[in-house]
């Protein structure tokens, strides 16, 4: 499926909503608005995530890390681009899943598949 290509300024979330996805670009070659284009490679760490397990007493269980979904055709230094659609997963610490990563403000122009 086509999407925008999701690039260092680019803002995603846990599901949780708070929780920041950040990565240091292992790319320098390909730049989309003035940023560097994430390419599959990339380690994409959550920051601030306030997930809480229900019971008693409460278990805090934060998302820390995603798997963002791949373009299918486009590769930027042999990686495959990192696609703001498709399908990806944040996880924690345990690698338990906790939900899909939210795009909320990305670059529109570029759009890979």
């Amino acid at each position: 499926m086509p999407g925008p290509l999701y690039h260092a300024g680019g803002v995603a979330t846990c599901s949780h909503t708070t929780g920041q996805i950040a990565f240091a670009p292992t790319n320098a070659r390909v730049f989309v608005m003035g940023a560097p284009v994430a390419v599959a490679t990339d380690q994409f760490m959550i920051a601030g995530c306030p997930f809480t397990l229900p019971g008693t007493p409460p278990v805090y269980h934060p998302c820390v890390i995603a798997t963002l979904a791949p373009s299918a055709r486009v590769k930027v230094m042999g990686a495959p681009a990192i696609v703001t659609v498709g399908p990806s997963v944040c996880r924690a610490a345990d690698q338990a899943p906790q939900g899909p990563a939210v795009h909320s403000a990305n670059q529109t122009r570029v759009v890979a598949q």
